[in-house]
């Protein structure tokens, strides 16, 4: 007899209720959100509460973001299938397994040694061959996979790196949060310049951590921030 896993009904379920009744649309976007097993990246005691419609804990001072967020932001980067994508804050490594089911690789980035190691067991563990996870900064990006043809990060930052710009190929997209002058946050998203002068969209209001790094926050201006712990060591591939 042929067991039924008891997550599929309340993944279709999200990706009706939730992501596609708030207006995401794209195709690609929606079958990946009905592929990734999401109760496979939160910790165990909270697999109940996987399709909940809220960020989760994943330990660290770190949450996985609300699937409506992980499904609009991907739709942001305007995917048409076959991109180099890099990911800025692999977290429990859920967004970059969404992203693989429509790029052709995907470089994933996490500042947090516990929270990286524990992302590439879980892909490696569930078949994420594309997703390359490394442990740094990832304000500076990684430039052994760059150019990109799309970039997303997914912590709030003062500005947009640019570093991160540097990788990115003309015509691509990047986004991600930014603070406002109000301490509100709003996504936004930059279009590479094939010419003269980036392109950038204010997209829609967030809440996100924030953006630690050489080109994120500095101490002065968050001081509560321990540098020290926050930034992590030169890239290494994993």
């Amino acid at each position: 007899m042929k067991l039924v896993n008891p997550y599929t009904a309340r993944r279709k379920q999200m990706v009706l209720e939730q992501i596609a009744a708030r207006g995401v649309h794209d195709a690609r976007v929606l079958d990946a959100m009905r592929k990734v097993a999401r109760e496979e990246f939160v910790p165990a005691h909270l697999r109940d509460l996987a399709y909940a419609d809220r960020p989760l804990p994943i330990g660290e001072g770190q949450t996985i973001s609300q699937p409506y967020i992980v499904a609009a932001m991907t739709e942001a980067l305007g995917l048409q299938g076959g991109e180099n994508v890099l990911e800025i804050g692999t977290g429990s490594g859920y967004a970059a397994a969404v992203l693989s089911f429509i790029a052709r690789e995907v470089h994933t980035i996490e500042r947090i040694p516990a929270l990286a190691q524990q992302a590439r067991a879980t892909l490696r563990r569930l078949g994420y061959d594309t997703v390359h996870v490394m442990e740094c900064d990832g304000t500076v990006g990684w430039p052994g996979a760059a150019p990109y043809d799309a970039i997303v990060v997914t912590a709030e930052g003062p500005r947009v790196p640019p570093t991160l710009l540097a990788q990115l190929k003309p015509g691509g997209r990047l986004v991600m949060p930014l603070s406002e002058s109000n301490l509100e946050q709003v996504l936004v998203r930059v279009t590479r310049s094939t010419g003269e002068g980036d392109k950038t969209e204010k997209l829609y209001p967030v809440r996100f951590v924030p953006l630690i790094g050489v080109e994120g926050w500095s101490p002065d201006e968050r001081s509560s921030i321990d540098r020290t712990r926050a930034i992590g060591p030169i890239c290494k591939a994993g």
